[in-house]
């Protein structure tokens, strides 16, 4: 290995994704046994890695030199080989100080508390005590002399002003679950949330739907993985990790953004929904031959998981059958990301699908008036004109209460797909 991240699980992880933007010359990710940590880092065969969950700790005892910043949080993210002696340091930390002021977050005389107990909330705790936090807790399940509990989070703390989720509650592949409930603390004024695999967590969207700035940690991802290319340099061939040129601040921050574009609009979904007939499907197909992308149309994967048609699953199994393999697909699609997804007409009554839908997606709804809908067949909820209207009462209201961006539906298949390209490609 020559560059690479080593960790416990990293299917899920963008890592690889992020350094070979950056030029990294070979980047592997590399997952390690807790038994087999002290051998890797012992062959030092590598030049510079990065270290991720639950290993941030393990590896220090192995390392020739930490910087004092990373001794004091006591947390490793980066280890060059620098001749055969191991250095480590903390790039997460630049990282968590670059999202919170992405997000707007103003920590200083404020209340903060971060949840988790492991070597990511320990350098949200130093990040938030340097911005000059009033109050820092880290909250754990168990209790222990430097957590508090999330009973004790509940009783004593409920006026905190910033939460920072440091735990992988939330991440993929159980991206259903949140940490705490956001009602308990009705002061907040800004939520991080370290995860960045779903794009935007329960935690992230409970607080976005409450008016509270919030933002999930790609960035942070990121930030650090760039502040990290930039140590390796010290241990690169000439054109190795180009796309940050000589390091400089400058030049840092430069990258983090491009990157970031890159990567968040790369993962990031296109969902369409909208009343059956306002052509989902056509501008779906539009959309994903420009992108690039694989398109997905929700009611042709229920036919296919199925085996039979929606009339028939419809009349043989009812709508609460069918509504529930809905609810599977759209599950599954989502958490996928980086797809153009056409949802079916009822798709946004259910609260789960639309959560599951925006936390990979940006949610496109086709505003297509109820006069130039047509009925069609195949539709066992809206078989006529009648049956239509009432649909579309029903849920117009939640399809503007649940989508990111409203289209204009009163044009051709190909001037709405330009809409919604222009937004996308922004």
């Amino acid at each position: 290995m020559e560059f690479g991240l080593i960790g416990g699980k990293l299917g899920h992880s963008f890592s690889k994704d992020i350094h070979e933007q950056l030029g990294a010359p070979a980047y592997e990710l590399k997952e390690l046994l807790p038994e087999e940590v002290g051998d890797f880092l012992k062959a030092r065969e590598f030049r510079g890695i990065n270290v991720t969950i639950p290993y941030k700790e393990t590896v220090i005892p192995y390392l020739d030199e930490v910087s004092e910043r990373a001794r004091a949080i006591g947390a490793v993210n980066t280890i060059v080989n620098d001749g055969g002696r191991l250095i480590g340091d903390n790039t997460d930390f630049g990282g968590m100080v670059a999202l919170l002021r992405k997000i707007g977050i103003e920590v200083a005389g404020k209340k903060v508390l971060i949840l988790g107990s492991g070597g990511t909330s320990k350098t949200a705790r130093a990040v938030a005590k340097s911005l000059g936090a009033v109050s820092v807790n880290r909250v754990s399940r168990a209790k222990r002399d430097d957590c508090i509990t999330y009973e004790e989070a509940y009783a004593e703390h409920s006026d905190a002003d910033v939460i920072i989720n440091t735990t992988p509650v939330g991440m993929y592949p159980n991206g259903d679950a949140s940490p705490v409930d956001l009602a308990i603390f009705p002061k907040l004024s800004g939520v991080a949330d370290a995860i960045y695999n779903p794009l935007r967590t329960r935690l992230v969207m409970a607080a976005q739907e409450r008016g509270i700035p919030a933002s999930g940690g790609l960035y942070m991802l990121v930030a650090q993985a760039v502040l990290a290319a930039a140590k390796f340099l010290a241990v690169c061939d000439e054109g190795d990790y180009s796309g940050i040129g000589s390091g400089s601040e400058v030049e840092i921050t430069a990258a983090t953004e491009r990157i970031f574009r890159t990567i968040s609009g790369e993962k990031q979904s296109v969902v369409l929904t909208g009343m059956p007939g306002v052509g989902k499907t056509t501008v779906g197909k539009l959309v994903a031959a420009r992108l690039g992308r694989e398109f997905v149309d929700c009611d042709e994967e229920i036919v296919r998981r199925s085996g039979c048609d929606i009339p028939t699953i419809f009349a043989t199994q009812g709508e609460k059958a069918f509504r529930n393999l809905e609810a599977e697909v759209i599950r599954d699609l989502s958490a996928q990301g980086g797809k153009v997804i056409a949802t079916g007409g009822g798709a946004i009554l259910r609260p789960e699908n639309v959560a599951n839908l925006r936390s990979n997606g940006c949610i496109f709804f086709i505003d297509r008036p109820i006069e130039s809908i047509a009925v069609a067949p195949g539709r066992p909820l809206s078989t006529d004109r009648e049956a239509l209207e009432a649909r579309y009462r029903e849920r117009y209201p939640i399809y503007c209460a649940t989508c990111d961006v409203s289209v204009a539906g009163e044009a051709t298949a190909e001037e709405i797909a330009e809409r919604i390209l222009s937004n996308v490609l922004s």
